[in-house]
Order: C-alpha cells, then structure tokens, then sequence
C-alpha cells in the first residue's frame, strides 16, 4: 500500500451496499413510477445510482417485509424478452401516501451523499498546498 492508494479510496470511494432500511424506500421509490420485479431493482440501482450496490438477500428481504406489511403486492407477469415469469411488485393503493413519504427519504439520503462526492479532493489539495 501507498499514501497515494489512500487518496485514492477517498477521492474514488468503493460502491455503499444499501441496508434493509434504505431498500425499503428504494424499493418503494421506484415501485411509485411503475411495477418491477427483483433483479430489475438492482439493475436500476446501479445505473441510476453507481455509487450504490443492493444484495439479493437485503433486497428480497426488504420485499418480504414490505409484502408482510401489505405495503406492496406481488404477482407473476412473464416478462417480454425473458423465460421464465417473473415476480413483480406494485405499491398497494393503500399504502400510496406512506410509500411517497418513505420514498422521500430515499431521495433525501441521495442528496446528502452527493454533497459527500469529492470532498477527500478538496482536502487533500488543501493539505498538499500547506504541507
């Protein structure tokens, strides 16, 4: 290891994996805009959001809880483009006005982190000016 490999863990930090709590409003967050099922959710995860990461076994925990908590409804759909049907999921109507609230929170959780994004560069170049 060098000094410089610290600098650039700081500066270039690895992906976060999401705990349960954060997928919960993930999940919620995109099941507002429209049904998806499980590898979908990751997928958007990564590409929407590449600073992040979500396991199989957070996030098909997340949904089981929201399931049990009747927040959101599963149900088999053959995808086109896809073999087998797959498991989608959809916000019960019910349970719409907790899923925006929860749903925020995600978006708020996003905000925060990107004003993270960078900051180790600015440190590290006020460091290196008075060093």
């Amino acid at each position: 290891m060098k000094f410089e490999d610290i600098y650039d863990f700081f500066q270039n930090p690895p992906p976060t994996y999401l705990n349960k709590e954060l997928t919960v409003c993930y999940v919620l967050s995109v099941l507002l805009s429209g049904d998806s099922y499980g590898t979908e959710l990751i997928q958007k995860l990564e590409r929407e959001y590449p600073e992040y990461r979500l396991s199989d076994t957070v996030l098909y925990s997340a949904l089981k809880f929201l399931e049990n908590e009747e927040a959101i409804r599963g149900y088999w759909k053959k995808v086109e483009g896809r073999g087998r049907p797959r498991r989608m999921y959809q916000v019960s109507p019910e349970s719409r006005s907790q899923a925006e609230e929860l749903a925020r929170l995600w978006q708020e959780y996003v905000k925060q982190g990107e004003g993270r994004e960078g900051c180790g560069e600015a440190t590290f170049t006020a460091n290196e000016e008075t060093g």
